[in-house]
């Protein structure tokens, strides 16, 4: 099924908080780690590697000393801003419900 394989890549944790971080421009990797909270650098060079691979990132390295590398969100990326944002939202506006039915079903649930 091929939106399974899609579906995996953007309903990801950590790549819907990348999309969120690069929704503003291009970021260095260091950037996109401190804007993406507790994402471990192997995990965020996985991410980054998968999201290039599938079209929603470009990296651009500019020859300098250090090596300056820079990733921003293709149109294909930029497309998923919105459903991204809308899922953001909605988590935000039920997040009380949320933990509300959590905290009831754990009162319930037999230990």
């Amino acid at each position: 099924m091929p939106a399974k394989a899609v579906l995996s890549r953007v309903g990801d944790k950590w790549s819907v908080l990348i999309v969120i971080a690069l929704r503003g421009g291009p970021l260095r990797f260091n950037e996109i780690k401190r804007a993406c909270g507790t994402i471990s650098q192997r995990m965020l060079t996985l991410s980054l590697r998968g999201m290039e691979r599938d079209g929603f990132v470009s990296r651009k390295v500019t020859p300098t000393n250090p090596p300056r590398v820079d990733y921003e969100l293709t149109p294909l990326g930029h497309s998923l801003r919105g459903p991204v944002e809308a899922l953001g939202q909605w988590a935000y506006q039920n997040h009380a419900a949320i933990l509300a039915a959590q905290a009831a079903f754990d009162a319930r649930a037999p230990e």
